[in-house]
């Protein structure tokens, strides 16, 4: 399928399909006109990275770990690494949320100073 079917599958914007395409989450043949061409399998691939994206994991790291997802919303299989990738985000992802909290409550306090 070209490029403008995929998106009308997925509800992915051309530009970001390319997008993923240049970060190496997509693979895109090329036809005798030049035109990118996908296989069906890649609406599957589209929806699983929009749920990792969703996820709040990067690009980068759904490159490594595309490859063990199974079905659309994904399923994770821990091959290789992919614990040890996860894991690393998950305590990034825990460390911001300190992070905030920290920030929330001393923006409690100078309204709590001022009210």
């Amino acid at each position: 399928m070209l490029i403008g079917e995929l998106s009308r599958r997925t509800g992915v914007s051309t530009r970001l399909l390319r997008y993923y395409e240049a970060q190496g989450l997509l693979n895109a043949e090329r036809g005798t006109n030049g035109y990118r061409c996908y296989d069906d399998d890649t609406v599957v691939t589209v929806r699983q990275v929009r749920a990792l994206l969703d996820a709040g994991l990067t690009t980068e790291v759904i490159r490594a770990v595309l490859p063990c997802a199974r079905g659309e919303e994904p399923e994770i299989e821990m091959c290789a690494d992919v614990r040890a990738i996860l894991n690393r985000v998950l305590a990034d992802t825990d460390e911001r949320i300190g992070d905030l909290q920290r920030s929330r409550s001393v923006l409690v306090g100078y309204l709590g100073a001022k009210a």
